[in-house]
């Protein structure tokens, strides 16, 4: 079988348009919960929306963090994609203190209360990069993104963040990590700058 981009599948929405979109930008996107391909594919994809404790509960069930944690360590091209960004940090708050994937050391955090703030935050938003990042290559510094999100996560090491976005305060929209990359905003939603994110992610799969 040719090299292959895994969609993790653990029943947490947005596989299929994350799926698509990788496939329209060139990416040989293998939608699947499967562990063996998973294990066995050039690259990972962990997309998502919904519970953090949910979808570590799911991933669980499927005996998918160890396969997601080697992947990570293995240095294969690993992108989070919203719930899939705060997977990969130590912990969360939302509903109680849960444990993580913990490939990005930190923690997941909720937006604070704020007068006229609304929460989640739903809509297109821009995303200021702080360091060069291949997953940002030919992306304008602050280029508009779709987001729907109430928490965030905050890496323990300010090196880690990729990009930032203001909402009520500065939030790490975008972390990087070696081959670790994940963004909290939705690059298949997100039009022409969202492709050319992807596009970049399938250009790392060797």
């Amino acid at each position: 079988m040719k090299k292959y981009i895994a969609v993790v599948d653990y029943g947490m929405g947005n596989l299929l348009s994350a799926g698509k979109a990788l496939l329209s930008v060139g990416g040989n996107a293998v939608v699947t919960g499967n562990r063996k391909l998973i294990e066995g594919a050039s690259a990972v994809v962990l997309p998502g929306v919904g519970a953090f404790n949910d979808a570590m509960k799911n991933l669980d069930k499927l005996k998918l963090v160890k396969p997601l944690r080697e992947a990570a360590a293995a240095g294969k091209p690993f992108l989070g994609i919203c719930i899939g960004l705060q997977l990969l940090f130590t912990e969360s708050e939302e509903n109680g203190v849960w444990p993580g994937l913990n490939i990005i050391p930190g923690r997941v955090v909720r937006f604070p209360k704020k007068k006229g703030l609304k929460i989640p935050q739903i809509g297109w938003n821009n995303v200021h990069k702080k360091i060069t990042c291949a997953l940002f290559k030919g992306v304008k510094d602050d280029s508009f993104f779709y987001f729907v999100h109430s928490y965030y996560g905050v890496p323990d090491k300010k090196g880690d963040i990729a990009a930032t976005t203001n909402y009520g305060i500065n939030f790490a929209s975008a972390v990087n990590r070696d081959n670790v990359f994940a963004v909290q905003f939705h690059p298949e939603k997100s039009q022409k700058a969202g492709l050319t994110i992807l596009s970049n992610f399938v250009k790392m799969v060797k």
